[in-house]
């Protein structure tokens, strides 16, 4: 009989990675939930016997999800498969009840090892029939589709047009979840603390628009900048960290800085965290995309100004943009840190082609 297995993640491309990691000829019987109410619904309908579960979600995240599987005694038997990869995530969710934890982008061989550790998949019970999934949703891939374009018309000055559907979206936000708690591990180690990561937002956008992009700053809180440059092959962009003034004390305190209200010690500070974050985002991005980025030199975009003085500085640079943006939270302070990456019109081909390479 097969195994009823839930995988619940809000990204598709999540859910489908998954499924596709399963171990061969596994007797199961596959559904899908976008969220942890839908997963909630799903286990007590009798399917997720075994439940495959992401954190960052909407309507209900996947610490609520484990916490309710306590409190109403599902049976079920629940692996995280999670981008937050800190060690205190880790700790809470086995603190939960989760069996065990695999960060993203998951890895076969350590999932059938898990499996096969908890005996929840025995290699010597194996279906030779295909698996399907028991809803509509297929695991199966289809590559994007890009334009791609001749080759002469690289050099054309006119400016392309492109466009983000929510498959890309998806694919996108995907990324940039992985990246995004890869950068959130390296500053929780570094102030030692939980850093509360968001579901990033993504959107095609144009700059004047870029600073409603910003809402976790709220318009009357005066703000410090950093903008640092990256380039690929066929991509270029760049990365903006901003920090809320009202969050340099506690920063401070955090790094063990001797803090003073004065102007170097604060850039010094948003330099030491421009550091952690671009950096660890930029390279989560391109371990995904299996392209190198060489960055610029920081540059300071201004301090103690308004959002919409800090992009206007740039503003010439930037026409339409692929905005992801990553507003980090501090559990337990009142620190309010934002990361946008930034990639051009021209590079979104790039980009576009690239991810259908990998979904192929």
């Amino acid at each position: 009989m097969p195994t009823p297995l839930l995988i619940c993640d809000d990204s598709n491309m999540a859910r489908k990675q998954v499924a596709r990691s399963l171990p061969d000829g596994w007797d199961v019987d596959i559904s899908f939930a976008t969220n942890g109410l839908e997963a909630i619904d799903l286990i007590k309908q009798g399917k997720g016997d075994v439940l495959f579960l992401d954190l960052n979600m909407p309507e209900m995240d996947g610490y609520q999800v484990l916490e309710s599987i306590v409190k109403q005694d599902l049976p079920t038997l629940v692996i995280v498969i999670s981008g937050d990869i800190q060690p205190e995530a880790h700790q809470r969710v086995t603190s939960l009840g989760a069996l065990d934890f695999i960060q993203k982008p998951i890895n076969k061989d350590k999932l059938t090892g898990i499996l096969k550790s908890f005996g929840v998949y025995n290699p010597d019970d194996i279906c030779t029939e295909p698996v399907e999934s028991s809803n509509t949703e297929k695991f199966i891939l289809e590559p994007l589709k890009a334009p791609v374009k001749p080759i002469e018309e690289e050099f054309e000055t006119k400016p392309q047009v492109v466009s983000l559907d929510s498959d890309l979206r998806d694919c996108y936000q995907e990324i940039a979840n992985v990246a995004m708690g890869q950068a959130g591990d390296l500053l929780a180690r570094l102030l030692d603390v939980f850093v509360v990561l968001p579901i990033p937002n993504v959107n095609l956008i144009e700059v004047s628009e870029l600073s409603m992009a910003l809402s976790a700053i709220e318009a009357h809180e005066s703000t410090s900048g950093i903008c640092q440059g990256f380039i690929g092959a066929g991509i270029s962009g760049e990365a903006l960290l901003i920090l809320n003034d009202s969050s340099f004390k506690d920063v401070a305190a955090l790094m063990n800085y001797q803090y003073e209200i004065d102007d170097t010690t604060e850039l010094e500070l948003l330099m030491d965290l421009a550091n952690v974050l671009i950096g660890a985002c930029l390279k989560g991005v391109s371990e995904q995309l299996d392209m190198p980025f060489s960055q610029g030199h920081p540059v300071v975009l201004g301090q103690h100004r308004k959002i919409s003085e800090l992009i206007a500085t740039n503003s010439t640079k930037w026409r339409r943009t692929l905005a992801i943006e990553i507003s980090y939270g501090i559990e337990n302070y009142p620190i309010k840190c934002d990361l946008l990456l930034l990639f051009t019109e021209n590079s979104m081909n790039t980009l576009n082609n690239k991810i259908a390479y990998l979904l192929d």
